[in-house]
């Protein structure tokens, strides 16, 4: 069996696979996060893999990134581990060119690109003078 990690990070996902949840998973399960590493309580997946209640984890996430370089589940044989890449796929690539290109005609008319993720930054006060003055510079 395998749990597999899909969903956004928000407060009511923050550890939503915690030690609770992982205590139901199967000796032979493993588990798969490839959304934001604090979806899983790292702790709580650390103690269960070191002692082999599940068989393993692929993780393209960790809680903390970059790990320290100390963290115990750097260390343990029944897990892989990759660069928080696994999203870069020739499909993900495909449209990348274009989309990037269409954000900066958007910024340079002083509109809002799409797909902003810290969306916060857009009602400060330094990004609207920004927007607006590449908006002056570069026209409407």
């Amino acid at each position: 069996d395998v749990l597999s990690v899909s969903c956004p990070l928000t407060p009511q996902t923050r550890h939503i696979v915690n030690a609770e949840r992982l205590a139901l998973m199967k000796p032979t399960a493993y588990l798969i996060n490839t959304a934001r590493g604090p979806i899983v309580d790292q702790e709580a997946l650390t103690k269960v893999l070191q002692e082999r209640r599940i068989a393993g984890a692929g993780l393209d996430v960790l809680e903390q990134e970059p790990p320290d370089a100390d963290d115990p589940i750097l260390k343990l044989d029944n897990v892989i581990l990759t660069p928080h890449a696994l999203c870069w796929t020739d499909q993900c690539f495909a449209g990348n060119g274009a989309a990037d290109v269409k954000a900066v005609i958007e910024v340079q008319h002083g509109r809002e690109p799409r797909g902003v993720v810290n969306r916060e930054v857009l009602s400060s006060e330094a990004w609207k003078r920004r927007l607006a003055g590449f908006a002056a510079r570069f026209g409407t």
